[in-house]
């Protein structure tokens, strides 16, 4: 499918020179800024060139500035220590001078149980039973348990959301899969913390007020196929004082905790000058 070859070639990062790389932008996904999730699967992508004998374990990422839709990525990749069982390397996303993100990129071999112990999956039903998000791309399938519309201001409830994403036709190893699971885990703790709060909805951001994701760190546990249905169990703890905090497992299909990942976000009012003209949405 012509979507899903977008995101194959977002995630086929070009050379360019030692530890060097160009990294091209997905068009089709919504905003006017390079989606965070697109910057965390690359990320993934790159940091694996570091030791390709080994696993990416986990990516702590720093958003710091916006990605501009019509310009490449300039992706640096810095070895920090490459041992035996472990090995670690820093990501940097540029595009020219304006540094996007910079990521600590843990690799680690797979090894034998000493002990093992997981979460259970909590008992949602089939991605069969939940219902289509409208408007999803081309090459990712995104279905809400209980049709939580997170976009409706009207629509309030607990801060929890489970959402089954799948990227059907998507092709690759274990690298790809990672990062396949690291986009689809930037888009929805943000609406998930304002859930608990009537007047405030999803559709609202950049609108009415400001939203961003400021930090991200992912941990993966098990192996991902790139083409599987996969649950994101998410939730968010806190929000206050202008942030807000959510955290989220990741279960295959069969009920194996194959990831986790924790996110601290923005929620505020515009600053003073800051605020879009009415049906205008902001950049900041």
């Amino acid at each position: 499918m012509a979507g899903q070859s977008e995101l194959m070639e977002a995630l086929e990062l070009e050379p360019a020179g030692e530890g060097r790389f160009v990294g091209r932008n997905l068009t089709s996904t919504p905003g006017s800024v390079v989606f965070g999730g697109q910057l965390l699967a690359q990320t993934v992508v790159a940091g694996a060139t570091a030791d390709p004998s080994k696993e990416v374990k986990s990516v702590h990422t720093v958003f710091a500035r916006g990605g501009s839709l019509d310009q490449d990525l300039e992706i640096e990749v810095e070895p920090m220590h490459l041992g035996r069982a472990l090995g670690s390397a820093t990501v940097t996303i540029r595009q020219g001078e304006r540094l996007c993100t910079r990521s600590l990129v843990l690799l680690s071999t797979a090894e034998p149980d000493l002990i093992r112990h997981q979460v259970d999956m909590p008992d949602v039903g089939r991605p069969e039973d939940a219902t289509p998000l409208g408007g999803e791309s081309g090459f990712w399938e995104i279905r809400v348990v209980g049709g939580v519309d997170i976009s409706d201001p009207a629509a309030v409830g607990p801060a929890s959301l489970d959402v089954w994403v799948r990227f059907p036709g998507a092709t690759g190893g274990d690298t790809v899969g990672r990062a396949v699971i690291a986009y689809s885990s930037d888009g929805f703790l943000i609406g998930t913390a304002m859930r608990p709060h009537e007047g405030i909805g999803q559709s609202m951001a950049h609108v009415a007020f400001s939203t961003s994701v400021l930090t991200q760190t992912l941990s993966f546990h098990e192996p991902v196929v790139p083409d599987a249905w996969y649950l994101l169990a998410q939730e968010s703890p806190y929000a206050g004082r202008g942030r807000s905090y959510g955290r989220a497992n990741v279960f295959s299909q069969d009920g194996r905790l194959v990831a986790s990942f924790v996110q601290d976000n923005m929620i505020r009012s515009f600053p003073d000058g800051q605020q879009p003209a009415t049906g205008e949405r902001s950049r900041h």
